[in-house]
């Protein structure tokens, strides 16, 4: 699985290191074997894994401003996970309201020895343990529902950054009056059939 993993990221111009690459593939190990019990996932195939989460989130990485992030929805740790394995400088807090993902997350920690990582059991809208540079999701339908139930959470200059498929013009509109659309980037996804996208948002005054 490492050289599968080394054969996707040699079609990117990301650089991660051995070490990084190997807790890549540990993540990819324990989410597959974890999800035989808990159903985390709907994607069983590991080498699947690697494009459809793996891959998904590290294409994010280089649009990341600022040091403080939280993963909202974050599901077994995406994009939170392999963001924050990359990225050891920057600080990721993963949200979730199921035990069972939190309880993942707090091993995928433990065993990969993550320091940059904190698992939280909670409802967003419930979370008010400070502000962050990034809101990050890809669990919302749609942006509006992010803005909304996530307003609490961006920084005076925060960002939140949406994770998404075809993004739609009436989507964009439908965004309320204290959100503005920074970008709109086109991700480019090694093997992965179908658009994706990273939408950045900013609340204005």
């Amino acid at each position: 699985m490492l050289a599968r993993l080394e054969a996707l990221l040699s079609q990117t111009a990301l650089c991660v290191s051995l070490c990084q690459r190997e807790q890549l593939v540990a993540y990819v190990e324990l989410l597959d074997k974890w999800n035989k019990a808990y159903n985390l996932t709907s994607v069983r195939d590991p080498a699947e894994m690697l494009v459809k989460h793996i891959m998904d989130s590290l294409v994010v990485s280089e649009h990341l401003q600022g040091q403080r992030f939280i993963d909202v929805g974050t599901g077994p740790g995406l994009p939170g996970i392999p963001l924050a394995i990359i990225n050891p400088d920057k600080q990721f807090t993963l949200l979730d309201s199921l035990g069972k993902r939190v309880r993942f997350l707090q091993q995928v920690v433990l065993k990969l020895g993550l320091t940059n990582v904190t698992p939280v059991q909670s409802r967003v809208e419930d979370y008010h343990n400070g502000q962050f540079d990034g809101v990050l999701s890809r669990a919302f339908a749609s942006m509006a529902d992010m803005t909304h139930w996530c307003g609490h959470l961006p920084n005076a200059q925060g960002h939140f950054y949406a994770l998404k498929g075809h993004v739609t013009d009436e989507e964009v509109q439908g965004l309320g009056a204290g959100v503005q659309l920074d970008k709109k980037i086109a991700l480019k996804v090694p093997e992965l059939i179908g658009e994706r996208n990273l939408v950045v948002l900013s609340k204005v005054a």
